[in-house]
Parts: C-alpha cells; structure tokens; sequence
C-alpha cells in the first residue's frame, strides 16, 4: 500500500531497490509483493536504465481493496470449519444447514471490511498525506543513483 502512494509522488519509474531502501524493508521480501502487484494489473515494470515501476491506471481508480487482495489473494478472512458438527456433542449435519451466529458476525465483518477498503483509493491516501508529506518522497526518489 505505501508504495503504491509512493509511486502517485514519483516522476517515473521507481527501481524496486530504491522502494525497499525507502521503507527499510528487504529487496526480496518487496520485489515479491511488487510481482503481486503487478501480476494483478495494479503497477508494472518498465525496463531500461531509467526502469522501475510505476501505477497502470489513474490512483483515483486503484482502492486500497485491490491492493490487498492483489498481495493477500481475494478469499475471505474468515472461513467456517463447522466446528458444532464435532466434538462428544456434536451437531448432526442437518441441524446446521445455516450458519451459527459466529459466522454470520464474521462474514459481516468481512463485508465491511472490504466496503470500507474499496471505498478508499490510492489517490484518497496520497492527498490524506497531502503534499508536504510527499513533495519529500518525489524528490528523495528522483536522487536516485544506480
């Protein structure tokens, strides 16, 4: 998430390596997240000396939703392993033909969740930091030296 808004502030393409330094965090562990990304259609590689990666689309058309289930894969946090149909008093498959009250919550939260997710872009984080945050970002990303 934080380098797809750091990618709204960049110039250009943005070598993975120089995202990583940016955000303290392994090449290797960041390189996989960005082939997540990019794999979902959300950034792509551009090659060359001056490469790196940039945004596919507008950051007002990219939500925070899509990011996630890019890096996360899109099942649902929650998933019901019937529990009440085990154990020394367990239910009989037809006494649970709807879910228990833990798994509507549950399936309730995720719905929101995502709702709320999607209801939020790239472009929506980016001006939350507003522009004093990220001028600093684009021009530590343009002294960028190979």
């Amino acid at each position: 998430m934080h380098c797809c808004v750091v990618l709204t502030a960049a110039a250009g393409p943005v070598p993975a390596a120089r995202l990583a330094e940016l955000h303290e965090v392994s090449a290797t562990y960041l390189a996989k997240q960005l082939q997540s990304l990019s794999r979902a259609g959300l950034v792509q590689s551009v090659q060359g000396k001056s490469g790196g990666y940039v945004l596919t689309r507008s950051p007002a058309e990219i939500s925070m939703l899509d990011v996630i289930e890019a890096v996360e894969g899109p099942q649902q946090t929650f998933v019901c392993t019937e529990i009440r149909q085990r154990g020394p008093l367990a239910s009989p498959p037809e006494a649970c033909t709807a879910p228990c009250g833990i798994a509507r919550a549950m399936y309730a939260a995720d719905t929101a969740w995502r709702d709320t997710l999607r209801a939020v872009s790239v472009a929506d984080l980016a001006r939350d930091l507003g522009g004093d945050a990220l001028a600093p970002v684009g021009t530590w990303l343009a002294t960028w030296e190979s």
